[in-house]
């Protein structure tokens, strides 16, 4: 045969396109539900009930990183016992009187209301051409809270939570925005439920040397002396200015997840133990505090104040290291 130099050369079949991150919207009304999958497996479940994020699995969904009870309530009938629940803009109680919040339930009203799913993100920062991340959007504004919680807390608002699934990591960052005509503080604080396989072999890594108010001891502040955090009874603590960005947990001294702030300076640490956890309607299975620790970044450490068309924005990464 004759070789032609000049021969067509082979034309070039069309590549088939890179598998996308698959994003459904499930269920109705306040059970409604977000779920995006990675072309990997890996997955994150977020109900439009309190934005709140009740799975997350790594490792080609095989490994499930988030504890969730078995009697949480996924209905809007109350605030979700596991997941991330969204703290917003009030930790804990609020102050007795004289304060913006004080007619607020417990931890406000952003868990306990329903939000809109704002869209999945197509920016190339958060969804890559190999579809190695998805990015969630949910919005929360002063126009659709309850007639309750307007009526408490009368400011102008709005706030995105974007939720960002990659890999072997979640991100959750919450912006908040000012849209009235006064200035406004708030707190705010991302309450994540870490599953574990055994709270007995659990440390707590980067809080040396930190100042924490110990809810257990009658809210007394103490300075972190230990270089771990150990889980032998309750522990409720509230560890404030954090000079590193990374509180790492280790289960039998290897490390599980890294908890990575950012633009927030604050960490709760919380276990309820037997006691309380038995004391908790939809706490279970009654050991269930074995299996779980709370790891909650946030700012809470006095207020955070916006003033007219201000932004705060703040969140979190979590590596999942298996």
């Amino acid at each position: 045969m004759v070789d032609r130099a000049n021969r067509p050369s082979a034309l070039n079949a069309p590549s088939a396109a890179a598998p996308a991150p698959q994003v459904e919207i499930t269920g109705s009304g306040t059970s409604s539900k977000v779920t995006a999958t990675l072309p990997s497996g890996e997955s994150v479940e977020v109900l439009l009930y309190g934005a709140t994020v009740i799975s997350w699995k790594s490792n080609g969904g095989k490994a499930e990183n988030l504890w969730l009870s078995e009697k949480a309530a996924l209905d809007g009938s109350k605030a979700v016992r596991g997941g991330i629940p969204v703290v917003f803009p009030v930790f804990g109680p609020p102050p007795k009187s004289g304060h913006p919040t004080s007619a607020l339930p417990q931890h406000g009203f952003a868990r306990t209301s329903r939000w809109e799913f704002l869209g999945k993100a197509t920016s190339e920062d958060a969804l890559d051409a190999a579809g190695s991340s998805v990015k969630l959007d949910f919005g929360l504004y002063s126009s659709n809270l309850s007639p309750e919680a307007r009526t408490a807390w009368p400011l102008d608002f709005g706030l995105v939570y974007s939720v960002t699934l990659s890999k072997d990591s979640l991100q959750t960052v919450m912006n908040v925005r000012n849209e009235g005509d006064h200035s406004f503080e708030f707190q705010m604080l991302l309450h994540t439920y870490l599953k574990v396989k055994d709270i007995s072999k659990v440390s707590i890594s980067g809080l040396l040397g930190v100042d924490y108010v110990d809810k257990v001891l009658n809210a007394t502040t103490h300075k972190q002396s230990d270089a771990s955090v150990t889980i032998t009874g309750e522990v409720d603590r509230v560890y404030a200015s954090i000079p590193q960005d990374t509180t790492t947990v280790l289960e039998s001294g290897t490390p599980r997840f890294d908890v990575v702030r950012d633009n927030l300076q604050d960490t709760v640490v919380w276990n309820p133990w037997k006691e309380k956890a038995a004391a908790m309607g939809d706490f279970s299975p009654d050991i269930g505090f074995t299996e779980m620790v709370c790891v909650e970044v946030g700012a809470v450490n006095g207020w955070q104040k916006l003033d007219k068309g201000e932004v705060f924005e703040g969140g979190q990464t979590i590596k999942s290291l298996l």
